[in-house]
């Protein structure tokens, strides 16, 4: 694949995109000033929109591996949150540490992902084609919502 490809995300795709990036600053930012009822509140809508991110990219196998590997890191973080606040994440089998297993799930799944893009062919070759299939599609439905 050359450098000069260009590689876009559909733009009903990057709204909700945007809107995940200011629905977790605001739960992050809850969670360092400490306010509990607002931080948990807004672990409905950043789980959520990364859900629908997920489900949105199914048919770019990059993106939803990338997007799946998010929604682990969001359920990680949500629960360390969950454990500071209640002071539940000391310990062991505290939440900090019970974390780790979302996170490892997460760089599991990207670890295996880039193992088999970078040493099989065949599937770095299938995941560009299902790529360019995909955009085209994009494409050419946008072509048929302004004709």
């Amino acid at each position: 694949m050359s450098d000069k490809v260009i590689y876009s995300i559909p733009a009903r795709f990057r709204r909700i995109e945007n809107l995940h990036i200011l629905f977790w600053l605001i739960k992050d930012a809850c969670w360092a000033l400490n306010l509990k009822i607002p931080a948990l509140i807004m672990i409905v809508p950043t789980m959520l929109a990364a859900l629908i991110i997920t489900w949105q990219t199914r048919k770019l196998f990059s993106e939803l591996i990338h997007n799946l590997a998010v929604v682990f890191w969001i359920v990680a973080n949500c629960t360390w949150m969950i454990g500071e606040f209640y002071g539940w994440d000391e310990g062991r089998f505290g939440l900090r540490n019970l974390a780790l297993i979302p996170f490892s799930i997460g760089l599991i799944i990207l670890t295996v992902y880039y193992c088999l893009y970078f040493f099989k062919r065949s599937i770095r070759e299938k995941v560009i084609s299902q790529t360019e299939e995909a955009l085209q599609e994009e494409r050419n439905h946008a072509d048929r919502k302004t004709a």
